[in-house]
């Protein structure tokens, strides 16, 4: 990674980007965000699940306090709908129908758990797969978007010009080929071959979404899961990163970039970027210091019965000091770097970041 972007961060994180999100006009009609718990903003509140985040410290830092924000405060949704002028995106499941009639400037399919696979996180209890996201969003664009447009010609250029932001993949690991005790995937398929199903899957899948409108894609890859705090406490390591987890993902990645190529050469007037979700957390936790960070561990008390942080138990002082919040969920302070960088600088997203995107 490119060694200038601490420099770039500390001299244009704040001030010019937020001077842009407070334009007169947003950047971007709408952000429509698909995905897992890195950017859940409150749909697995109203599932049957274990994995929820609605209770203190979980919220520590965002105005709203606990909503089910897998962090302490903004997730990179967030720190994006900001940045192009937009409000937070509100979860799906908590919106009525009729203020799912009027919300035009995006909503938040992501559910905590979910992955590709319609199995993924399964165990924990009920999660929206990304199949099932999509499907809310063409309910969305059936019949509540339609209100809003006068004509479907109206509706099309405005999803033409929607971001579509997709970080998805992580629990089809974390939470399916990597507990053989729970999942038989890793007796079924080689790593090899559980990249190429899970590619498979996902073109799909956002096959499904260019064929409902989409045409500005955001597709982050799978975060390096073994230098996760998770990972590290399972093998028992005090310091570098569980390489054999991380080269099992790295398969799903390295195929990720061929793939996403091919849509855009397939989809006319496509755009899809690649936002390097590895690249960021390996680097991070090989060269923290470089960032401004100072631990590696998790911010939060976990309970090691669910991974997340212990309820109503304070946290770490300093929390921007921490790259992770919980065992898996990145800081709010790591959610900024990816997102400033990704929106306007030239590592994270490629190959165009996401202010380039909305000029296309």
């Amino acid at each position: 990674m490119a060694n200038t972007f601490p420099l770039f961060l500390r001299s244009l994180c704040l001030f010019p980007l937020f001077f842009l999100a407070n334009c007169s006009s947003p950047l971007a009609p709408a952000l429509y965000v698909f995905g897992d718990s890195l950017v859940d903003s409150g749909n697995n509140n109203f599932l049957n699940t274990t994995v929820k985040a609605n209770y203190k410290p979980y919220g520590i830092d965002f105005a709203a306090g606990p909503t089910g924000r897998f962090t302490n405060g903004n997730t990179f949704a967030d720190f994006l709908a900001q940045y192009l002028g937009l409000p937070f995106v509100p979860p799906y499941l908590g919106l009525s129908k009729a203020e799912k009639s009027k919300t035009i400037t995006g909503m938040n399919y992501a559910s905590g758990s979910a992955g590709i696979l319609q199995e993924s996180g399964k165990t924990y209890g009920t999660n929206l797969p990304l199949k099932e996201q999509i499907e809310f969003f063409q309910k969305t664009v059936d019949h509540y978007l339609p209100k809003n447009f006068e004509t479907n010609d109206e509706l099309s250029q405005y999803l033409s010009k929607s971001i579509f932001g997709v970080e998805i993949g992580n629990n089809d690991y974390f939470a399916n080929y990597l507990q053989p005790a729970y999942y038989n995937s890793s007796y079924l398929y080689n790593p090899m071959q559980f990249s190429g199903l899970l590619l498979k899957e996902l073109k799909q899948h956002l096959q499904d979404l260019y064929n409902l409108g989409a045409r500005k894609f955001v597709v982050f890859n799978i975060m390096a899961l073994g230098c996760t705090p998770a990972e590290l406490y399972i093998k028992n390591l005090t310091s570098g990163c569980a390489e054999d987890v991380n080269q099992i993902v790295s398969l799903y990645n390295e195929g990720l970039p061929d793939m996403l190529q091919e849509l855009n050469a397939s989809l006319q007037c496509s755009t899809f970027v690649l936002g390097d979700i590895y690249g960021f957390i390996y680097d991070l936790s090989q060269n923290p210091y470089k960032y401004g960070f100072t631990d590696r561990g998790p911010c939060c008390v976990i309970d090691y019965s669910t991974y997340l942080c212990q309820e109503d138990v304070t946290p770490c002082v300093n929390r921007t000091s921490n790259i992770f919040w919980d065992t898996g969920h990145r800081s709010q302070q790591t959610n900024l770097l990816l997102a400033t960088d990704c929106f306007s600088g030239t590592t994270q997203c490629t190959p165009l970041n996401i202010l380039q995107l909305m000029q296309k």
